[in-house]
């Protein structure tokens, strides 16, 4: 307890090297996040996943975050993050209750009926980027990993072309972890006009989409999402539909072309993909902390150091940390190895507020990897691996950029 908080990087420019700073003090260490916010941060994967799961920990700071009580950290990045009254920011009944309207949204037959759309945008990314000129570097981000997502999810929930650029930009706003209070505030205001206006249209203009069931859905009870809930929720789904599929293309395939004998082994069937999906989320999830949860008790945690997680703190889900847990995944865990038997995760979250969009993520990600192999099979890097910038956020775990060669010389293929 004597120890100074651990720094989190606002840009997240190390994730595994502060990640092993975290762990060398514990399953659970003392950290500060952007805007002097102090909370434990844990690492350790069996100590997470047992908190995950754990009734002593809700993700409601009205009810016991006793900084957000007082009125603390308005306006800051944070309040995207616990601000709105969502199934990601409820706890005991109250989740349940909002977690129950959404569920039937996110059916196996509703994902399933996504996937020849899936496909077929897939061929169309492709098909653009089969006419980048021979030898022309392609940020494949900015190509295929953010518009294949961003175009999925935009459809799922009828958001209309006009709007898609602006939610586009939202969601990068809302995963810059450094913004200023003038940059949050505003970004909290943009969210609430664009948001309003599509749930209006959703219910003047009602369609066969995700949004337009949540603005008429309704429980046996007759109970329903109220306006600010039907906000948050549609903020909740769209950013997080998105931004966490991004990055598991985009890791993955960085992973990849950083382990050429990984490759080897995909496209010998050694490995499947759906393996590389897998370690890639354990090895590189797309989010490497989740922000926030709170001690509703004292919870005193199992492993070394005798840490006692007080009632009211704040609580970081730090989920890249956990993932190379030597712990629980060996001394390898730092290597990328999709042949490792059983590489469980716990990227998608657990216990009841486990992702409920997971199906989807993987999905999405199971499509746009080997169609992305097969078509250029001489893709690779066309910087050094040391070259590739992290996207600003210390929560959102992704490259800025990828820049690649689709193919191996020009006139070659691809």
């Amino acid at each position: 307890m004597g120890q100074q908080p651990i720094v989190i990087d606002p840009a997240g420019r190390d994730v595994p090297g502060e990640a092993g700073r975290l762990r060398e003090r514990g399953p659970a260490a003392r950290v500060e996040l952007p805007g002097g916010i102090t909370a434990w941060a844990v690492s350790d994967h069996g100590v997470l996943k047992r908190l995950l799961a754990d009734p002593r920990v809700s993700r409601d700071p009205r009810q016991h975050w006793p900084a957000w009580q007082r009125g603390e950290h308005r306006g800051t990045w944070i309040e995207a993050w616990v601000g709105p009254v969502n199934m990601l920011t409820s706890y005991g009944p109250e989740h349940r209750r909002l977690r129950k309207l959404m569920s039937p949204a996110f059916t196996a037959r509703r994902t399933e009926a996504m996937r020849p759309r899936v496909e077929h945008l897939t061929g169309e990314l492709l098909d653009a980027l089969a006419r980048t000129p021979p030898g022309e570097p392609v940020d494949l981000r900015a190509a295929y990993a953010f518009p294949l997502p961003m175009r999925v999810v935009c459809e799922l929930f009828g958001v209309p072309e006009e709007s898609r650029a602006e939610l586009s930009d939202l969601v990068e706003r809302i995963m810059n972890t450094g913004a200023t209070p003038e940059e949050a505030t505003r970004t909290m205001a943009d969210v609430e006009r664009t948001f309003s206006a599509l749930i209006e249209r959703k219910r003047n203009e009602p369609g066969d989409d995700l949004a337009s069931a949540l603005v008429s859905t309704r429980d046996e009870d007759g109970d329903r999402l109220t306006e600010p809930e039907l906000l948050a929720t549609l903020l909740l789904l769209l950013s997080a539909g998105h931004e966490t599929t991004v990055n598991l293309i985009g890791n993955a395939v960085h992973a990849l072309l950083t382990h050429p004998e990984q490759l080897r082994k995909v496209r010998t069937g050694e490995v499947t993909w759906a393996d590389v999906v897998e370690e890639t989320l354990r090895w590189a999830p797309s989010v490497a902390y989740m922000p926030l949860r709170y001690a509703v008790e004292d919870i005193e945690l199992e492993g070394r150091g005798g840490v006692t997680i007080r009632k009211g703190d704040p609580i970081l889900a730090a989920f890249a940390a956990a993932g190379r847990d030597p712990l629980q995944h060996g001394p390898a865990a730092a290597g990328f190895d999709p042949a490792r038997p059983g590489p469980e995760h716990l990227s998608f979250g657990h216990g009841v507020h486990f992702c409920l969009g997971a199906p989807l993520a993987r999905m999405e990600a199971l499509t746009a990897l080997p169609a992305l192999f097969d078509r250029f099979p001489d893709l690779r890097l066309a910087v050094a691996p040391a070259d590739i910038e992290h996207v600003g956020s210390f929560v959102a775990n992704g490259h800025s950029t990828l820049p690649v060669l689709l193919s191996a010389a020009p006139g070659g293929p691809g």
